[in-house]
């Protein structure tokens, strides 16, 4: 297997081999697969019983604790790479989540997989090529043409329709994808395993979340609702929390960051499907196009029809 990229070549168009490709495809469906459930069950709790930052301690508690062992080899801020780093947990901490869980207070669902994971890659693409003079290549380039159609067929109808100060929402939303596209291309510049990046951006969002965060959990279970903070820590912390951001830092090391930053083009697709069953939103003619546009995207510009060495 190939060495992972130096973090100083992050922003080189490096070809991944084969092996590099599966491994990092599959971790990005893992994750974008989590976040598609995450929007639907976040947005769930901040109109329940749960405020924002109640959710977003439930979300940064486990990986705080279950990843202590690789955190507490870095110490609580890096030796190396600490500019990075800022940029990662701005993108991915608690305040990303302050930011994105109280968009969800003023706009529905389905606003929300448009325009924070599916602008997220189209952020990271720009940068990409006007800062770090990375080369897309056709096929990429109309992938990420697709992903961009798809996005503005499942969120524009939507987003011109609502009204009564949906734009802070929007704005919110935007706010949150240029911040997690931060998180995406610094990644690979910390020298950070993802665990000890996961894990100490938890340990740094809960001293941030606790006081406010804290009392809202105590204040749920005094009043019964026990089933609804397990669930929700289950969903944010563990899997939200730990495995997705783990799996997407292996994919950004195994493909890159504008390919792997690509597969969150799903992500609006898949919180579509899962609103379904959950929420009882069935797509129409409009979402469907929607979703087969982004899922081509997201085929073309993840390089997965390029041969292995």
């Amino acid at each position: 297997m190939e060495k992972p990229i130096h973090p100083a070549a992050a922003g080189a168009a490096l070809e991944p081999s084969f092996r590099d490709r599966l491994v990092g495809i599959g971790c990005a469906l893992l994750a974008v697969s989590i976040w598609g459930a995450w929007i639907v069950s976040t947005r769930h709790a901040v109109h329940g019983h749960l405020p924002p930052a109640t959710v977003g301690w439930l979300r940064f508690v486990v990986p705080a604790v279950m990843l202590a062992p690789a955190w507490w080899r870095v110490g609580l801020w890096p030796k190396r790479g600490l500019g990075p780093f800022a940029l990662c947990f701005l993108g991915a901490g608690g305040i990303f989540f302050l930011v994105v869980a109280n968009a969800m207070r003023f706009v529905p669902a389905a606003d929300v997989g448009p325009l924070l994971p599916g602008t997220m890659p189209l952020i990271v693409a720009l940068i990409s090529v006007f800062v770090f003079r990375e080369r897309l290549g056709r096929l990429r380039a109309i992938g990420f043409i697709c992903i961009a159609l798809g996005v503005l067929t499942l969120g524009g109808r939507g987003v011109l329709a609502h009204e009564d100060g949906a734009w802070r929402g929007h704005a919110l939303l935007l706010t949150g994808a240029l911040m997690w596209s931060g998180y995406t291309l610094a990644f690979r510049r910390t020298g950070m395993k993802p665990t000890e990046i996961v894990g100490l951006t938890g340990v740094w969002s809960i001293a941030i979340l606790t006081p406010f965060g804290l009392p809202g959990v105590i204040d749920a279970l005094q009043q019964g609702y026990g089933r609804e903070v397990l669930f929700q820590l289950l969903m944010q912390g563990l899997l939200s929390g730990v495995v997705a951001l783990v799996a997407f830092g292996v994919a950004i090391e195994r493909l890159g960051s504008t390919r792997a930053a690509a597969f969150t083009g799903l992500v609006p697709a898949l919180a579509a499907l899962i609103a379904v069953p959950a929420l009882g939103e069935h797509p129409d003619l409009a979402a469907i196009i929607g979703v087969v546009a982004t899922g081509i995207g997201v085929t073309l510009a993840s390089g997965a029809f390029k041969a292995g060495r």
